[in-house]
Formats: C-alpha cells, sequence, structure tokens
C-alpha cells in the first residue's frame, strides 16, 4: 500500500519540477537576444579595438603583436596631455552652460505651461533643428558668426565696434557656440521628464510652509531634478569628448581635441594609436560615468 501511495506523488512532482526550472531559465532566454545584439555591436568591437592598440604598425601596414609603445606614446606625450586637458575644458565649459540653458527652458515648460498639450508643443518646436544633421546646424554659424557675417556687419553699421571681431569665428569661443548648440536638447529633454514627475502637492507645501520661490526652487526643485541632471550630463559629456567635426571646422584648425587626433592618426593610416587613444579616451569617460553614478541614483529614472 505504501509503494501505491508514493507513485502518484513522485509522478506528480514531476511537471512541477519542470514549470521550476523552465521558470528559472526563461529569464535568460529572455535576455539572450539583447546579450547577443550588445556582445556583437558593442563589447566585440570595443574588445578588437583593445587587441589593435597592443600591435605594431609603419606607414603601410599592421603587425599583430603585443606591444605597450603606442600607451607609452599616448601617456608619455606633453602635447597629447594638452590635447585631453583641452578635450575636458570643452567639456567642462560646455556641461556648464548647457545645464544652465536646459534647466530653465524645462523648468518652464514644466511649471509655467499649464497645459499638457502646449507642452508638447513647446517640447517639440524645441526639437525642429534636429530634423537636420549636425553638419548643417553647425556650419550655419559660419554666415553669422564670419567677419562679414550677421554679427560683425549688424555691430559695425550700428557703431557699436569701428572693425569686425576676429575671434567669433574659428576659435575656441565658436566652438563652444556650436557645441552648445547641438547638446542642449540632450540636456532638456531628461531634465524636463523629471520636472514633470514632480508631486506638485510638494510644491504647494513648500509654498504654505512660507518658503519664496527660490527656496522652493533650491531646495525641492533642484534635489529632485538631480537625476535627469545626472543623465544629461552623461549624454552631454560623452558626446563633447567624442566630437572631433565640430572643433575641426568651428576652430578652423586652431584647436585640438582627443577625436580629431584620433581621426587625424587614422587619415595617416596610424590605427594602432588611434586605438590606444581610444582606449584610454573610454577609460577616461566611463571613469567620469561612474563618478556622476556614485553621486546621483538615476534608476528611478530608467
Amino acid at each position: 500500500m505504501t509503494v501505491a501511495l508514493d507513485q502518484p506523488a513522485t509522478i506528480a512532482t514531476k511537471p512541477a519540477r519542470r514549470r521550476r526550472s523552465f521558470a528559472g531559465v526563461a529569464p535568460y532566454l529572455q535576455a539572450a537576444p539583447l546579450a547577443l545584439i550588445l556582445g556583437a555591436f558593442l563589447l566585440l568591437p570595443i574588445l578588437m579595438i583593445a587587441v589593435v592598440s597592443f600591435w605594431d604598425y609603419d606607414f603601410a601596414a599592421m603587425y599583430p603583436d603585443f606591444l605597450t609603445t603606442n600607451y607609452a606614446d599616448t601617456l608619455g606625450s606633453w602635447v597629447t596631455w594638452k590635447t585631453y586637458l583641452n578635450t575636458l575644458k570643452y567639456a567642462a565649459i560646455v556641461w556648464a552652460l548647457t545645464l544652465f540653458i536646459g534647466f530653465w527652458v524645462a523648468y518652464f515648460l514644466a511649471f509655467h505651461i499649464r497645459t499638457t498639450a502646449m507642452q508638447m508643443v513647446l517640447f517639440l518646436v524645441c526639437t525642429v533643428p534636429f530634423l537636420t544633421s549636425n553638419i548643417i546646424r553647425m556650419i550655419s554659424w559660419i554666415p553669422v558668426l564670419g567677419r562679414n557675417g550677421l554679427v560683425n556687419s549688424t555691430l559695425v553699421q550700428i557703431g557699436l565696434i569701428p572693425k569686425p571681431i576676429e575671434w567669433l569665428l574659428y576659435s575656441e569661443f565658436a566652438v563652444v557656440l556650436a557645441m552648445v548648440h547641438l547638446y542642449t536638447l540632450f540636456m532638456v529633454t531628461p531634465i524636463f521628464n523629471t520636472l514633470m514627475r514632480i508631486d506638485k502637492s510638494l510644491i504647494e507645501a513648500a509654498r504654505d510652509a512660507g518658503a519664496s520661490g527660490w527656496q522652493v526652487l533650491w531646495n525641492v526643485v533642484i534635489p529632485l531634478a538631480k537625476p535627469g541632471t545626472a543623465i544629461g550630463t552623461i549624454f552631454v559629456v560623452t558626446l563633447v569628448m567624442a566630437d572631433f567635426s565640430t572643433v575641426q571646422v568651428m576652430s578652423g584648425g586652431q584647436s585640438a581635441s582627443v577625436a580629431l587626433m584620433m581621426k587625424n592618426q587614422m587619415s595617416l593610416l596610424q590605427y594602432p594609436a588611434a586605438a590606444a587613444n581610444a582606449v584610454v579616451l573610454l577609460v577616461l569617460v566611463l571613469l567620469m560615468v561612474a563618478g556622476i553614478l556614485r553621486i546621483v541614483d538615476i534608476r528611478k529614472e530608467l
């Protein structure tokens, strides 16, 4: 009798075990397509760049090897260090300007526009320039800032300056201006998304407690906007660090960046040297992103 009773129980537990085993494998199966895509189009190219960075090369070919010469030339050159510092300077200035402009644009859309429909309309207006390419939007500043451009011609005609201002175009000012124009929306979007999630009752409670407008902004809005600010910072910093066309065109070849240096190395067929610079730049950007993520928890925005 005991054996007869135990057999049905044993048989009944087998489907349950199969369901539990399938439930344990299901998450991995669901994540497999994304893992394959990331592995093929992200991790594999990065791995190839890291491998090539240790190769040897001459004016005509690359030779598989394991040399640290490329990293020694990159990290041991004062010119390279100056280029990295110049790139970080661009990133810091553009980040500060895009944060200032982007926050106030997002704040205006979130708290001063009452209807959701009008908020969306104005937000879409901000995205209209993105219907054209970055190159077109960048070079559109040349007839505006040139020696005989719109700004200089207007200032000379109204008598504010005796002669055209030379540093408006083909200068670091022009590079920063073009980058701010190109990347401000990457700061507006995440901050606007964060501000829209703020419970308006918190602001009303702060005002009922006697807080002024600036106190509400400093003690309520800005702390709650930190996740969006962090996401926008990551977008802007990574884009500026990887930008070479804006630096090349808007500075007239008078300024340099790490990405422009790598582009010049590749044009000279110095692929291992460019790969070493790419690895160093990737590590630097990842350290900056890791620092941002240590300060601000952005998981609530994802």
